[in-house]
């Protein structure tokens, strides 16, 4: 008998959001801490925390032609809302200027921890 992995149960296993915008013009380059901005206003519907300080956010990397791909895992594979998550994100960042394209994929290596949380999260959640 073949023995199951994590993934094997997971209900969207390659959950992703890929939108291209094709923007050739770009003016200004995107920076870490406007796509950081964007991806704060999403807040994980069963914690009052935003995504970023909740650990959740595991990579963001963005190109000289404006293409950013991010990496995120959540708190539980089992989450209700998996499949929507990485489209809320990359909807967050579309708000964006000068954006050619985004994609957001969903990771669970590794495994998420509270350890990842901001100070602030943890405070906001009486975590110590």
């Amino acid at each position: 008998m073949e023995e199951k992995q994590l993934e094997d149960f997971l209900p969207d296993k390659n959950s992703s959001y890929i939108k291209k915008f094709n923007n050739s013009d770009i003016t200004t380059k995107i920076n870490q801490e406007q796509v950081i901005g964007c991806i704060r206003t999403v807040v994980d519907p069963e914690i009052p925390v935003n995504l970023y300080d909740l650990g959740l956010i595991y990579e963001i990397k963005i190109n000289d032609k404006n293409d950013i791909k991010i990496k995120m895992t959540l708190t539980n594979p089992n989450c209700p809302v998996a499949g929507t998550m990485p489209e809320s994100v990359g909807k967050s960042v579309e708000k964006l200027s000068n954006l050619n394209s985004i994609e957001v994929s969903l990771v669970w290596d590794p495994k998420w921890h509270k350890d990842l949380m901001s100070e602030e999260a943890k405070l906001a959640l009486d975590i110590f």
